[in-house]
């Protein structure tokens, strides 16, 4: 096939692209840094292309992107296409190995948030992916604040109970102790279904009712109480304005920019090619 988006009607910025047949069926999903720089490398000379790639691009109709903020914004827009379309032409990314998540294993007497890469398993809550773990760590650490649930492993969470003396993020108030006793089940359940809120979006109600707590303890003179819930309602906004995800049931939860869809025989000649690599990337 000898056409494609003309070079100047492609932006330069991150985002990804789909190869799509005349059906409108997915064949190939990929990201890019920069889409004009990368998507001129698909129209070569065919014998420059590695044998899979140009069959793809024959029987390709059209080319769709879509321009996001950031690389990683890119890097988890392509993970959720391919896990929704499962293209002909991608490489499966099976078990989600290259991408950690964020889980909260409700299958547990007391759930506890974790780091996981792998194959899902049931009573398990996932939040993600997102595009490095350390992300992930650096929300979490933030959100523990405001949310003190337990995230040790069952080995220290066992050990502690048996001492009857709680680990150093209880004196911190990083975790509300269920390990000795400190807390019940109403209230830690309680910090799980927020936290649990909180990463799905739902972060509003999670703050008027932080800041009318604040509130109640200032007004009954109770300052320490009321300091501790200050500082859990900016932990909150800091986690709301640092977390990357997106979430299982959407495909457009990155930063989208602009959409852009082109049929080869509507977007002019091909012009001379691109140097570069010439394979499709995940």
């Amino acid at each position: 096939m000898q056409y494609r988006p003309p070079t100047g009607s492609i932006p330069d910025a991150p985002g990804v692209y789909q190869f799509q047949d005349a059906e409108g069926r997915v064949l190939y999903v990929g990201k890019a840094k920069s889409l004009r720089h990368r998507l001129p490398n698909y129209w070569q000379d065919s014998a420059k292309l590695m044998p899979r790639t140009a069959q793809m691009v024959a029987l390709a109709d059209h080319v769709e992107w879509v321009v996001v903020d950031t690389e990683v914004d890119a890097l988890i827009l392509e993970h959720s296409l391919i896990q929704s379309h499962l293209p002909r032409y991608n490489v499966r990314l099976k078990d989600d190995k290259s991408y950690p998540w964020l889980a909260i294993t409700l299958n547990e007497e007391w759930p506890r948030p974790a780091v996981v890469r792998g194959r899902k398993r049931k009573g398990v809550r996932y939040f993600g992916p997102y595009g490095h773990a350390y992300a992930i760590r650096q929300t979490l650490d933030l959100l523990i604040r405001s949310f003190p649930v337990r995230t040790c492993s069952d080995t220290k969470f066992t050990r502690h109970k048996r001492l009857g003396r709680p680990c150093l993020l209880f004196d911190i108030d990083r975790c509300s102790g269920p390990c000795v006793g400190a807390v019940d089940h109403e209230a830690y359940d309680g910090y799980v279904n927020d936290l649990m809120r909180f990463l799905s979006g739902d972060t509003e109600p999670i703050l008027a009712s932080l800041e009318a707590q604040m509130l109640a303890a200032s007004d009954a003179l109770a300052f320490e109480r009321a300091a501790r819930l200050r500082d859990r309602i900016t932990a909150v906004h800091k986690a709301a304005d640092t977390q990357q995800m997106v979430s299982d049931r959407s495909e457009d939860s990155p930063r989208t920019r602009s959409r852009h869809r082109c049929r080869y025989s509507g977007c002019g000649e091909a012009e001379s090619s691109a140097t570069g690599d010439s394979s499709p990337r995940r």
